[in-house]
């Protein structure tokens, strides 16, 4: 044996001093091994919408109604399943609803108790894909003995059945039957999905992404693939004032600055006083706002001019990014410096367009990227809100900790974008600070200076970074933009709508070439056979006959609106992916209309599978990324093992 392995196999024998206790633990990892992955969820592109988020997680995409369907099959009615389904979901508003239907205290009695005898059999058979420790671990601490005692007792056993019927018969006289539904309810939902993966776009366009954020840093296991409007968020977060400027811009396309300021505590009022000042007579035409019909005129017509303020700014700091780093080929994204305000155009890619608003009181012909000084005092003091906002820095932190640009897990490669590729399906070359990377590098270099933009010590390093932040975000080369140039100047002063147009990167044109995929994952370090692509990013638009499943479901898109604005053109209200021990369940998801309506109507937001994908064995722990580490582990335990009987190692007790 080899000096290094002895000498790591003394350190884990301090924590296993005893034959026994190597051994019993590599009987409780290999008895791990044996038992079924547990079930992964996949989400992406949520864009801010609360209600419609935690309604898909609390239905786990559909799990939970399939396990209702599988523990209770034809022995409970069809109304029955629908009423215990939405107390799973919702069970402080369900059982509100049902204590005010059932008067009679002995009927409403005999509803708890086969209420609770149902929610303990789906919590049993949910959690028998776990550990006891990891299911122990799991139980709320007011009811951990009374639940774990209901789990393991038979009630069928005649020595049993007195015993078990009492617990229940005293939780509900004693008047607790109402807060043991309420977390057999929620741990039922936590036994269901094992793990959840998020691919990117928490934030922008709808108005409550903190309360994702809020949600998310409460489940037990997740993880985050950053999507564009993240790294926006984070750039933000992180000081860079073009990230800043741009996010400001879209919140209040969006309707969103009164609740960014009440939820995040940002100060708008430096830029609300530059919109009155400089706008207060430009009706801001063209800074319309995205907003539902019952948004206050009043508010209206401020946020429009606000909208304008921000937009001009962003374009001013964005032009002075794009000069400082000649190396991202930027050059024909600065259209200040070809605005002619007196004739009243602007030249685009080389050919002149009228402009559809000529006020430009801010801007300086001969130094068109240079901010006045109240533009100056409006970044400076938003910059300084943004940085002293302790909730959004405590949400980018977990951003951070729990995300990154990509992951490889349990065969599948999880990004938010795409791959940047040539139009021959090779990949694309892209030039980060005067040196070259593609494919897997490139996800890697964008990532590392990502990190640094928030976290360094060295200034140079972190502008570097947050510049890197500004570019994951609105470059040509981009792996979670994928688009050749992101038009914005053009759709605010330009009419001409062939000027809007944004092309793909050609992978969008190339995922159903099954080389192009197979070369992907290679990059990745993926089999070809038997694994998946899964990204966001790009809306798919259903009401047109497009399927999220590519390539006979090698990749899978799972970006079907879950954004109000997208929900006209795609048709539909999201994708969802599941992944448990027998395969892949594709979901689509209708529109959700609100809390209070579904659990009121029972009306659940209607899912339909869109594809499902089953394995020919079933998949073991043993089978997936933990497992092989858990094997690896094991390993080390049986060679320590063996060293304890060969004598080259003495026990410890």
């Amino acid at each position: 044996m080899k000096k290094s392995e002895m000498k790591y196999l003394d350190v884990l024998s301090r924590q296993y001093p005893t034959i026994a206790s190597a051994a019993t633990e590599i009987i409780n990892l290999r008895a791990i091994l044996s038992l079924p992955k547990g079930t992964e969820h996949f989400i992406s592109d949520i864009h801010g919408e609360y209600e419609q988020f935690i309604h898909i997680m609390n239905n786990g995409s559909g799990a939970v109604r399939r396990k209702i369907d599988e523990d209770f099959g034809a022995s409970i009615t069809s109304a029955e399943k629908r009423q215990l389904g939405m107390l799973i979901y919702y069970p402080e508003l369900k059982l509100k609803q049902i204590e005010e239907q059932i008067t009679d205290q002995n009927e409403l009695q005999d509803w708890y108790r086969v209420t609770i005898f149902r929610l303990v059999l789906i919590c049993k058979n949910a959690a028998s894909k776990y550990t006891r420790s990891k299911v122990r671990k799991a139980l709320p601490q007011d009811f951990a003995y009374i639940i774990e005692e209901l789990m393991t007792g038979r009630p069928d056993v005649a020595d049993q059945e007195a015993y078990y019927h009492e617990i229940v018969n005293a939780v509900i006289e004693t008047g607790r039957a109402d807060e043991l539904i309420v977390d057999l309810c929620k741990l039922t939902r936590r036994f269901v999905i094992d793990h959840l993966h998020v691919l990117g776009d928490i934030y922008d366009r709808g108005p409550y992404p903190n309360l994702v954020m809020d949600e998310l840093m409460k489940h037990h296991s997740v993880d985050i693939q950053w999507g564009n409007h993240d790294v926006l968020w984070m750039g933000a977060a992180a000081g860079s004032e073009a990230c800043m400027a741009n996010m400001m811009r879209i919140s209040a396309k969006y309707g969103n600055l009164p609740i960014l300021e009440d939820n995040y505590g940002i100060n708008i009022i430096p830029l609300m006083r530059l919109a009155m000042d400089v706008y207060a007579d430009d009706p801001c035409t063209q800074f319309k706002l995205s907003v539902d019909e019952d948004y206050e005129t009043a508010d209206r017509e401020l946020d429009m001019k606000m909208h304008k303020a921000i937009a001009i700014i962003q374009f001013k700091l964005e032009g002075e990014i794009i000069k400082a780093h000649p190396e991202w080929d930027m050059f024909e994204r600065n259209l200040l410096e070809t605005v002619d305000v007196e004739k009243g155009t602007v030249t685009v890619e080389g050919v002149e367009y009228p402009l559809t608003d000529t006020n430009f009181p801010t801007l300086d012909p001969n130094d068109p990227y240079k901010l006045t000084p109240q533009e100056e005092d409006v970044v400076k003091r938003l910059k300084a809100s943004f940085l002293r906002s302790d909730r959004l820095q405590r949400h980018i932190r977990f951003m951070y900790a729990k995300g990154g640009l990509y992951k490889v897990y349990n065969g599948n490669l999880l990004f938010h974008g795409c791959v940047p590729l040539n139009e021959d399906g090779s990949f694309m070359k892209v030039n980060i600070f005067g040196k070259e990377y593609y494919g897997k590098a490139l996800y890697d270099v964008i990532e590392t200076y990502a990190r640094k933009g928030f976290f360094s010590d060295d200034e140079k390093e972190r502008k570097k970074g947050q510049d890197i932040l500004w570019f994951t975000w609105i470059s040509k080369n981009s792996p979670v933009f994928g688009k050749s140039k992101m038009t914005t100047f053009e759709r605010y002063f330009i009419a001409d709508k062939e000027t809007h147009k944004e092309p793909k990167n050609p992978y969008y044109l190339l995922y159903e070439n099954e080389e192009v995929l197979n070369n992907i994952l290679a990059e990745f370090g993926l089999p070809a056979e038997g694994s998946h692509i899964i990204n966001g990013h790009v809306p798919v638009k259903a009401k047109k006959g497009e399927s999220p499943a590519k390539c006979n479901g090698k990749l899978l898109v799972i970006d079907g609106g879950f954004s109000k604005p997208y929900q006209k053109t795609t048709g539909l209200a999201g994708y969802t992916l599941i992944y448990n021990s027998y395969g892949l369940v594709l979901t689509a998801h209708q529109v959700f209309k609100s809390m209070e309506e579904t659990v009121l109507n029972e009306d659940d937001a209607e899912s339909s599978i869109v594809l499902e994908e089953n394995v020919v064995k079933r998949k073991m722990v043993a089978d997936t990324d933990n497992g092989k580490v858990l094997q690896k582990y094991i390993d080390e335990l049986e060679a320590l093992l063996k060293a304890y009987r060969s004598g080259e190692i003495a026990e410890k007790a």
